[in-house]
């Protein structure tokens, strides 16, 4: 009989920490309600006490989200614990997560506290968190090097105190597979109460076993896995959705488990964060890469024509990946490309889906051909948008080997247009350089990437672009035929998304 895994979402929150992927709320509420219709348990939705911005997008999410619980992480601190719970406190499903150090060097260099005070505190805090709300996860930060004894003591207190998860995590990422099981196991044979709590997990990847090790714990008797789409998170990662819930879904007669994601949103949960995020998967990545089915070698490709399951142990579309081609053409209707866009997995606002299809139009006069993808891309960039207070009006670009490139910029602000001129490295620079004399407001540029969306040399171009101002990071995409112009909206996406959040 197969038990049931909670998966445990922490995108928003540890997964957020990780270097370049900050969001700003428009987009954090976008992800969780991808979430949502992917169907996690809960979505950890950040750090309430952490930032004024991280009390608003718990908040925010706490009050649009209906179908999962929504988390907020708090140290073993009663300030902590309020502000979670003030942010928590309109969630359909509310859920606070407090957790302190357990592990001898961490009580002894960051914490400075003797085993008993930390014990103390811990029992104390989950006390504290249980009389805003019945669902209390404790964990036991760098569990997997605390001394068995001591957490087992720890576990075992806190269950009592009221804790309805316990989660052993490998913070630092040290721990081997038959090493976590044997922790796991330890706790189960030996925590008397432990049948009153979930146990959960949260692996990192520091030495690339993050997922192996989740798995090996849910075999272990752990019955929630805390992880992020794609596995972002601090330094290498955290635990990987897509590959414990696939792995789980492939292998039931293995892990005897399942859990209740909804696996055809994985994909489009994937492409969603690194839309957002302008942190694209590596090619060959298990489950979302853009290798994952792909087969090149002629055997294979033998194999696969002779019998799918000689070398595919899932489908495609069994993670959301669709295997036909855009037949949309000029004289399609509206109505056509809203049932395309759901066909793919997409649900828009009426005033997202007019801007989408305005769009589309647009696109078929470059395009002789348009593809999935060049849908997905649209839709993607039409979700995370942020209001324009500039835009773009027009421009005019003079490049070549032999002479220094010069770019026109005209852009719109508050009803006022401005002109501007600037050379430049190339016609990007010079652009981008015209720009900054427009908007004049003091930002760096940090990172420029440029992707083709499909084959062909109609190709859209997607651009993405990061700046920061004030220890603040922004990401900006722009998208277009011409990769000039999609690098100018790119580079204006980023400075509105800066302007709205000092708004």
């Amino acid at each position: 009989m197969s038990k049931r895994i909670k998966i445990f979402d922490t995108s928003l929150r540890d997964g957020e920490q990780s270097p370049g992927c900050t969001m700003n709320l428009k987009e954090k509420i976008v992800l969780a309600k991808q979430l949502e219709r992917l169907n996690v348990d809960i979505i950890e939705a950040g750090f309430a006490i952490a930032s004024p911005g991280d009390f608003e997008s718990v908040k925010t999410v706490a009050e649009e989200i209906k179908n999962c619980s929504v988390a907020s992480l708090a140290r073993a601190l009663e300030k902590d614990i309020d502000k979670a719970w003030e942010a928590l406190k309109h969630a359909a499903s509310p859920r606070i997560h407090t957790f302190i150090a357990t592990s001898d060097i961490h009580m002894k260099y960051k914490l400075k506290m003797e085993p008993d005070a930390v014990l103390e505190r811990a029992v104390n805090m989950v006390k504290y968190a249980k009389k805003y709300c019945s669902d209390i996860e404790f964990s036991a930060e760098d569990a997997s090097r605390t001394n068995l004894d001591f957490l087992t003591r720890v576990v075992t207190e806190v269950i009592k105190a009221g804790a309805t998860t316990v989660n052993i995590p490998d913070t630092v990422g040290y721990t081997t597979p038959e090493e976590y099981f044997s922790i796991i196991k330890h706790l189960k044979d030996n925590v008397p109460n432990i049948d009153k709590a979930d146990i959960s997990v949260h692996c990192h990847n520091d030495l690339g076993m993050a997922v192996a090790n989740s798995l090996s714990a849910v075999r272990a008797g752990a019955t929630q896995v805390e992880c992020t789409i794609n596995g972002i998170g601090e330094r290498a990662g955290n635990a990987a959705l897509e590959e414990v819930v696939m792995a789980l879904n492939t292998r039931p007669d293995f892990f005897k488990a399942e859990t209740r994601i909804v696996t055809t949103e994985i994909m489009k949960s994937s492409k969603l964060l690194s839309s957002i995020t302008g942190v694209s998967v590596q090619p060959n990545k298990a489950i979302v890469g853009e290798n994952a089915f792909a087969h090149e070698s002629g055997i294979h490709q033998h194999g696969m024509l002779a019998e799918r399951t000689t070398y595919e142990i899932m489908t495609p579309e069994s993670v959301g990946l669709s295997k036909t081609n855009m037949v949309l053409g000029k004289h399609s209707g509206r109505h056509a490309f809203k049932d395309r866009l759901e066909s793919l997995g997409f649900s828009l606002e009426q005033e997202e889906l007019d801007s989408a299809f305005e769009q589309f139009k647009v696109l078929l006069d470059k395009k002789k051909k348009i593809y999935d993808k060049d849908l997905e891309a649209i839709v993607r960039k039409e979700s995370i948008s942020s209001p324009e207070a500039i835009s773009l009006v027009n421009f005019v670009i003079n490049s070549g080997s032999s002479i220094t490139s010069t770019a026109v910029v005209k852009l719109e602000r508050d009803g006022k247009v401005k002109e501007k001129v600037a050379t430049g490295d190339g016609p990007i620079d010079a652009a981008y350089n015209a720009i900054n004399k427009i908007v004049n407001l003091d930002f760096t540029l940090d990172d420029f990437s440029l992707d083709a969306v499909t084959e062909g040399n109609d190709s859209q171009g997607e651009a993405t672009v990061k700046i920061s101002s004030d220890g603040k990071s922004f990401t900006g995409r722009g998208l277009s035929t011409d990769i000039v112009e999609s690098s100018i909206k790119a580079y204006l996406d980023a400075i509105n998304k800066m302007i709205d959040q000092e708004a």
